[in-house]
């Protein structure tokens, strides 16, 4: 993992971390798959990153993978108060939620 990834998955678990609202839907936020968690949770799972520099400008594109586990309408909610926060920018400047990604693919 490139400086770049790291840094990237340790400003997400610390902004997800912090954000009450959120803390109150789950009963933990944990960097990967626990191997003992009580649903709900949210787990930071893989990141990815990937070079897209030119000749004269650098460039790194960096993908993260969050998983929300638990049960039911609590799951949904978890998942939209994500979505809130990337889209307030708290993900990072430039951050898409995959349903974006897919509206523009399709």
């Amino acid at each position: 993992m490139s400086g770049a990834e790291a840094a990237v998955r340790a400003r997400t678990l610390a902004l997800l971390q912090a954000d009450a609202e959120l803390a109150g839907l789950v009963h933990g936020i944990f960097d990967g798959v626990p191997a003992r968690a009580t649903a709900p949770f949210v787990a930071l799972d893989a990141v990815e990153g990937r070079d897209w520099g030119t000749k004269d400008r650098a460039g790194r594109e960096v993908r993260l993978t969050l998983a929300v586990h638990g049960a039911g309408a609590v799951d949904g909610a978890a998942a939209a108060r994500i979505e809130v926060g990337a889209r307030a920018g708290g993900a990072g400047h430039g951050s898409r939620t995959s349903a974006e990604e897919g509206q523009e693919q399709g």
